[in-house]
């Protein structure tokens, strides 16, 4: 299937949709004469790659090397299984059609990742240097990345770091967990904001960019995102209705891969958060 990029094989791995003789099995398994293996995916119509489309981009800086943009809550940054249009990389390769030369698979220009229901702050590639730089940068843990998290109760401290690992749920391949048979090194830090009565506003930093892992940490920790219907905290939690998951990418912070100097974009919060914060009902002053 020469069409289909290696990467969506390794999604289908990861998310359990490969078998071997009729059983799940990691992608370090050595397949041995006589075995079968099986595959379960949808595959898409045009096979030509993420297709131009006009769908509109919140834009907070821009030029020849990067564009710096507000992702809304609820699009997927990129194609996937399953998914192959009303993209994050559907509205770039419309407004900037020279990204589709970046990349072979399907996310031309796409250096890092936000979760569908995540909003705020993201940096994609224009250029090939800055690809490469940029994708460096991330894989080195130089970028700082700083999200605002509204969660469930009190945290123990006004400031604390997770350091649990991370990898798929031993039952659940469409969820991680810090239970895992494939665990993988994943930090946090996180600093109180502001406090209320059943919630505390936190500002997250990730040290390390796995899966969901400010929400599998924070779950994990006994304080689910709000909004979280995936780790632990729905639609309504302590008698609040939140609209979506309450994490926000706030700022983000890099060297600029064409002139080397330090850049720093911020995202105020979505005005839907605001609203949700208004709503909620006084606590002590934080430290």
């Amino acid at each position: 299937m020469p069409a289909c990029p290696r990467a969506e094989f390794q999604r289908l791995i990861d998310r359990q949709r490969v078998t071997v003789d009729g059983a799940f099995r990691k992608s370090s398994h050595k397949l041995r004469a006589g075995e079968r293996v099986a595959l379960e995916m949808e595959i898409p119509e045009d096979a030509s790659g993420p297709q131009p489309e006009d769908i509109p981009l919140a834009i907070l800086y821009e030029d020849a090397d990067l564009v710096v943009l507000d992702k809304p809550s609820g699009l997927v940054v990129h194609p996937g299984a399953g998914i192959r249009s009303g993209t994050l990389v559907n509205a770039l390769l419309h407004r900037f059609p020279e990204i589709r030369a970046l990349s072979e698979d399907d996310r031309p220009g796409i250096v890092h990742r936000l979760d569908k229901e995540t909003s705020g702050v993201m940096v994609a590639a224009r250029s090939a240097r800055a690809e490469v730089e940029l994708k460096r940068q991330f894989k080195d843990r130089e970028v700082r990345k700083v999200y605002l998290a509204l969660v469930l109760g009190r945290m123990p401290s006004a400031a604390g770091r997770f350091d649990w690992s991370i990898g798929r749920h031993p039952k659940h391949g469409q969820r991680m967990s810090i239970r895992t048979r494939s665990p993988r090194s994943a930090v946090t830090e996180y600093a109180v904001s502001r406090v209320f009565r059943d919630f505390t506003l936190l500002e997250v930093r990730p040290l390390t960019g796995r899966t969901h892992q400010i929400r599998v940490h924070l779950a994990a920790a006994g304080h689910p995102v709000a909004g979280d219907r995936r780790y632990g905290a729905g639609g309504r939690s302590a008698k609040v209705r939140f609209p979506r998951l309450f994490l926000h990418a706030h700022r983000l912070s890099f060297r600029h891969p064409g002139t080397g100097k330090a850049a720093e974009f911020v995202s105020p919060l979505p005005a839907e958060l605001g609203t949700v914060l208004e709503a909620l009902a006084p606590g002590p002053i934080s430290a």
